[in-house]
């Protein structure tokens, strides 16, 4: 029976680099996926390459590339990665650039566009799509039209699939579902195709890309197991052996730190999922619920009976809008006496911008160890403790507003309890919100761009 080995190589932008490093020496892999992308990451990096139109994608895939295409060009193993973030071209260059400088022959680059919805906006909404607020429906999106950064779709792995079928080496994309990364390969080597899918088959490959989809988070990373986790840091990233009848194996190298069992499995199957039964991505419905996770032996958990329902016909849209400014600063302050004083910095910050007529729209203060976590729930201690920090953050409509509260935290060294000290001071900076939406699959077209040093080919 045909397997296919998947190994994940980052779970995150600042992810570990010497698992991937293991993996692709050790693993024996067919490919290695990367997943560097968060819900507001798209938006930071778009304000990036506002400001230099050469930068814009994740900074980690130079170093990334240099360290990984000696290994996997020339052991067979096949790349997939978001990377690509705002500015999949320089992205792609960069990784031909590596090649190039690594003198290594035959090396295909393939770069996806299209999810990038920023310039369209407009066009989409003549065409009757009203960007709804999916967690606020009263919102119109006329109330942020001229405040948008960015917008871009999740979109699937028809053309992860594109670009395999074209040979590429390395596939590099922008906003790719993070299971994507693992479902294109699957399809390719698989055959699958969405006019005649096999939906259990489609919805067993998102199921296993989820679990393994941000790297060391599987194998004891994040979880209640933490005081079993061998080495964790020495952490294994895990490999899906995915059997074509549907069935997996989860495991990690030998050697390496970390913990997979039944718990740390299921602790990730859980993870970012609102609805266990309903778990929709761009290439499918998966449905968690029916999955079986068995424990195989040390390190290794197969995962059987995965299911899954027709693709939506509606992709996920994260538009990014500014929406104010965040100041941000710290207050060091001493035993004795150290909740009390705490209390009149607080005072004293607040009566301060009151006379400077400043009203933020949300003005927070945090004594770190007592409440930062559980906020007006927490209990004051029965004593003092040794220190505090005091962390005040203000949400404000300018930069003015935001420089004027960050001085007024410093005052309270001067007109403050004994002893009271500020920390290192932060810039302030600008909010970037998050505006979810749904836009139809078909006003999502993507493109890929197949090169190797010397040709390029474009397929629509």
């Amino acid at each position: 029976m045909k397997t296919v080995r998947l190994g994940a190589g980052s779970g995150y932008w600042g992810d570990m680099l010497e698992p991937a490093v293991d993996l692709a020496r050790r693993g024996n892999l067919d490919y290695l996926g990367f997943d560097f992308l968060a819900e507001l990451t798209m938006s930071l990096l778009q304000r990036i390459k506002m400001k230099d139109p050469s930068r814009g994608y994740i900074p980690d895939v130079v170093p990334w590339m240099r360290a990984l295409l000696p290994i996997t060009h020339a052991q067979g193993t096949r790349m997939i990665l978001n990377g690509g973030g705002t500015n999949c071209p320089a992205a792609a260059e960069a990784v031909l650039a590596e090649a190039r400088r690594a003198d290594l022959s035959g090396v295909r680059v393939a770069m996806i566009e299209g999810d990038d919805l920023t310039s369209r906006i407009g066009e989409l909404r003549a065409a009757g799509v009203t960007l709804e607020n999916l967690e606020d429906g009263s919102r119109s999106i006329d109330d942020i039209a001229g405040r948008i950064v960015s917008a871009h779709a999740y979109i699937g792995s028809e053309s992860i699939v594109e670009a395999l079928e074209q040979g590429a080496g390395v596939v590099i994309g922008g906003r790719i579902a993070d299971s994507a990364l693992y479902v294109g390969p699957l399809m390719h080597e698989f055959g699958w195709s969405f006019e005649d899918a096999p939906w259990d088959l489609l919805g067993a490959a998102i199921t296993v890309g989820h679990v393994i989809e941000c790297a060391g988070i599987c194998c004891g990373g994040m979880s209640s197991q933490w005081k079993h986790v061998p080495e964790p840091w020495n952490m294994g990233f895990p490999i899906a052996e995915f059997c074509e009848d549907g069935n997996a194996l989860i495991t990690k190298l030998p050697g390496t730190g970390g913990l997979i069992n039944q718990w740390t499995i299921k602790e990730h199957l859980l993870y970012e999922t609102h609805d266990p039964a309903d778990y929709r991505m761009p290439d499918g419905i998966a449905d968690l619920t029916t999955v079986r996770v068995t424990e195989a032996g040390r390190d290794a958990v197969r995962l059987t009976d995965m299911s899954g329902r027709p693709r939506p016909d509606m992709l996920k849209v994260q538009i990014g809008y500014t929406d104010g400014w965040l100041a941000e600063s710290r207050v060091l302050i001493p035993w004795p006496d150290t909740v009390a004083k705490a209390d009149r910095c607080e005072e004293i910050i607040r009566r301060r911008l009151d006379i400077l007529g400043v009203k933020p729209r949300e003005l927070r203060f945090d004594r770190v160890g007592i409440d930062a976590l559980a906020g007006p729930l927490a209990r004051r201690p029965r004593t003092d403790p040794e220190e505090i920090e005091l962390r005040v953050a203000a949400r404000v409509d300018t930069r003015e507003e935001a420089e004027a509260v960050k001085r007024e935290v410093t005052h309270v060294t001067t007109i403050g309890p004994v002893g009271t000290a500020f920390g290192a001071p932060s810039r302030p900076r600008e909010i970037i919100a998050l505006w979810p939406t749904l836009v139809p699959r078909d006003l999502v077209p993507t493109t890929v761009t197949v090169e190797e040093v010397g040709s390029r080919v474009v397929v629509a």
